[in-house]
């Protein structure tokens, strides 16, 4: 993946904003447990209290509880309290505490500073001492209701501690209370407070559900701003994702059209169009969803352990046992399935070749009635690509109860575990709910990570076979200083001691090929099959670059040429006559789109093509099926050498063109294209010497090597290789 790292710098804000926005995603989904946890705790068992120091005290209560609070937390009470009375401002005080007076205390300071840690100690010390006492039982205090907790027994006790026989006692409950922790402290003070605000009067019901509805507003809010982020990442990824689709298939397909053979050769054609669109759907959904998944199951997971363990660091073992488990699960999946996935991309390429290849060769297979021969070799692709898929969708079967199992077993685990905590006092049920929410958030992140194991190798493969696309270069490449063509073109094309040899080839094809093509001149090429005929004239507008000597055009070396400079300069008619879906005149107009009608209706009747365009309804508004399916094989090969005619270009090349034409056509075409072609220098590779026979010069090749050279009369008398073709093709009276 990161060798296409460079395609995600025109998209690195919408990168880094999607970062962003889903680590804001996390930070929120990691918040509400917490307040979850608030509702249960705070909301739910303490009533609505928020802090065991009261917000209104009367001033005999205040003096009961300083007895049970040692001199450090008298001082700090006394700071942070001040008498309601001297306050400028008591309206709203006295709305919520009716029966309060200007005797009695208010908080004037933070208790979080003191005051809310001294009332705690003293709320403890006050029921550890009248459970001793007798005064009132645990479930009174545990129930917290003024009526319960009986604010007169708890004055005749204040009463009582003056005497000296329970000073002891009181010291002691005192001391209980510093060393108690702090968690069971909190619990005690709460339900104090509840029974002071109930004594003046305050509805404490109404505290409870103020206090509920305020933190389940805030948690919908924030859910509403979790939704928002999660989309806007969503959004920002997806379009990163389609943009780097975008930017690779453009690239893909912009360096295919301009490879040369010898490119072509290294990939096949079923191969490139997989790398340019189910390799690039690959890397386009890892960026859009997986690259998500990555950058948010790592903070959700480091989150979820840290806010975790900060509820409960007595069940960190729990949460360790259940990651060790998940993690040798998704280790198990890794070394199983990753050998499956790299796998994939090569299997979809032998489908779709064997696809390819059955569609294009349909009317071979018909023609020797070999269905089945294909439907095996399909059936074998298809096979190997089912196994192997549903070898990794059962891996993936098997790893999501698996992960499930963890889940629910830890949640169990957590329940048993905690509660027990629960029953000591050392940990709140809204605590444990809360734990055990972060809990499956790191599970949920681990199995976000088990997904990358699925997602990252497939998309990897992927990348590094769209790079091997993106990074061949070619072997035929434009000059850094290329030379320009004198204008207008003459045409002069020149052979200098020419040979080629294929890429890993041992030997060379062509050997030392010299001669000279001049404006107005027809130069023509014969021999066995696999002389080299159509090699040699694929060398002069640079499909291959020669391995020794040199091809000038107007005393220009074609290698200091640029490619659309001398391929501007050249109509080229290949061997298989291919057209591209469109009509007739978008196809005649593919070498020249400004073509005119006229110039289009000329070249039709120089290629013979102009009879049977014009019994077509339509005529050159003709539909043509993807390369050219739906005319006959003359028709799409004089259509194709009336394309090339539409360039009236200086240098012709018509590679075996007039193999699929009877005799009556190939004569009257190039009796035309005789005078077409005065200005042009002409190339024609044939097999037919009929076609060739008034050619102004004749090369006959053998295994590469030119064994002949000169006019038709001149090789019949000198040339023993053409001789032997012609007789083979001509009757005695032709020869003669």
């Amino acid at each position: 993946m990161l060798k296409l790292k460079r395609y995600l710098k025109p998209y690195i804000g919408l990168l880094v904003l999607g970062v962003a926005l889903l680590f804001g995603q996390a930070m929120l989904e990691l918040t509400l447990p917490n307040y979850m946890s608030d509702i249960v705790n705070i909301g739910l068992q303490q009533g609505g209290i928020t802090q065991a120091a009261p917000q209104v005290i009367d001033d005999q209560t205040m003096a009961m509880m300083q007895m049970f609070m040692s001199e450090e937390d008298k001082a700090v009470v006394n700071d942070a309290y001040a008498l309601l009375g001297d306050q400028a401002d008591t309206a709203e005080l006295l709305e919520t505490y009716p029966e309060a007076s200007s005797e009695d205390y208010v908080l004037v300071a933070d208790p979080e500073e003191g005051a809310n840690a001294a009332f705690n100690r003293a709320s403890y010390a006050l029921v550890d001492l009248m459970q001793q006492t007798g005064a009132v039982s645990e479930e009174q205090v545990s129930e917290g209701s003024s009526a319960e907790l009986d604010m007169e027994a708890m004055g005749q006790l204040a009463a009582a501690l003056q005497s000296p026989a329970m000073a002891g006692q009181l010291e002691e409950s005192i001391q209980t209370a510093a060393v108690t922790p702090d968690s069971l402290l909190e619990q005690t003070g709460v339900v104090f407070t509840k029974a002071f605000y109930a004594q003046l009067g305050a509805d404490t019901d109404k505290i409870q559900t103020d206090y509920i509805w305020s933190v389940g507003l805030r948690m919908a809010g924030l859910a509403v701003l979790l939704t928002i982020c999660a989309v806007s990442a969503g959004y920002c990824m997806a379009r990163l994702g389609a943009g780097v689709g975008r930017d690779l298939r453009r690239d893909v397909f912009r360096k295919v059209t301009y490879f040369n053979n010898d490119e072509m050769d290294q990939f096949s054609g079923a191969s490139l169009i997989t790398r340019s669109t189910n390799d690039i759907t690959q890397v386009q959904t890892f960026l859009s969803m997986g690259f998500r998944l990555l950058c948010f199951a790592p903070i959700m997971g480091i989150g979820g352990l840290i806010m975790g363990l900060s509820k409960c660091v007595d069940l960190a073992w729990v949460l360790a046992l259940a990651l060790i488990v998940m993690l040798g699960l998704i280790l198990i999946l890794f070394a199983v399935a990753l050998p499956k996935f790299k796998k994939m991309q090569t299997l979809v390429d032998k489908l779709n070749l064997v696809s390819r290849e059955e569609l294009s060769g349909l009317m071979v297979v018909r023609a020797f009635s070999n269905q089945p021969f294909m439907q095996n070799r399909f059936e074998k692709a298809n096979k190997d690509l089912t196994g192997n898929t549903l070898f990794v969708n059962r891996a993936m079967a098997t790893m999501m109860p698996a992960m499930m199992l963890v889940m629910n077993g830890l949640s169990l685990l957590i329940v048993w575990f905690g509660g027990k905590q629960i029953a000591a006092s050392n940990l709140q049920v809204g605590d444990m709910m809360a734990f055990i929410q972060y809990a499956m958030q790191v599970i949920m992140s681990f199995l976000f990570i088990s997904m990358m194991f699925i997602m990252v190798p497939r998309a990897t493969v992927s990348a590094e076979r769209i790079n091997e696309v993106l990074e061949t270069e070619n072997s035929v490449a434009d000059p850094e200083q290329p030379k320009e063509m004198e204008q207008p073109v003459k045409g002069v094309v020149e052979f200098k001691d020419v040979s080629f040899r294929y890429e890993g080839a041992d030997d060379n094809v062509l050997e030392h090929v010299s001669f000279t093509a001049r404006p107005g001149e027809t130069v023509a090429f014969i021999g066995a099959t696999g002389s080299g005929k159509s090699t040699l004239v694929n060398l002069i507008p640079r499909f291959y670059d020669v391995t020794e000597g040199s091809i000038t055009v107007d005393g220009v070396d074609v290698r200091q040429l640029r490619q659309k400079d001398l391929r501007d300069s050249i109509g080229y008619v290949p061997q298989k006559g291919l057209l591209f879906s469109g009509t007739i005149a978008t196809n005649l107009r593919y070498g020249d789109e400004n073509a005119s009608e006229e110039l289009m209706n000329q070249s039709a009747d120089i290629a013979q093509a102009t009879e049977f365009i014009s019994n077509l309804e339509k005529g050159l508004d003709t539909q043509i099926s993807q390369g050219g399916t739906n005319v006959s094989g003359g028709q799409r090969q004089r259509l194709s050498i009336a394309r090339a005619l539409v360039k009236q270009a200086p240098i012709y090349i018509f590679d075996d063109t007039f193999s699929a034409l009877d005799f009556k056509t190939d004569a009257k075409l190039r009796a035309a294209l005789k005078g077409y072609t005065e200005q042009s220098t002409v190339f024609i590779v044939a097999q037919r010497v009929s076609t060739i026979m008034h050619a102004d010069q004749i090369l006959v090749l053998d295994e590469g090597r030119v064994v002949g050279k000169g006019t038709h009369e001149e090789l019949l008398k000198n040339c023993k290789t053409y001789r032997e073709i012609a007789e083979s093709q001509l009757s005695k009276e032709e020869l003669a």
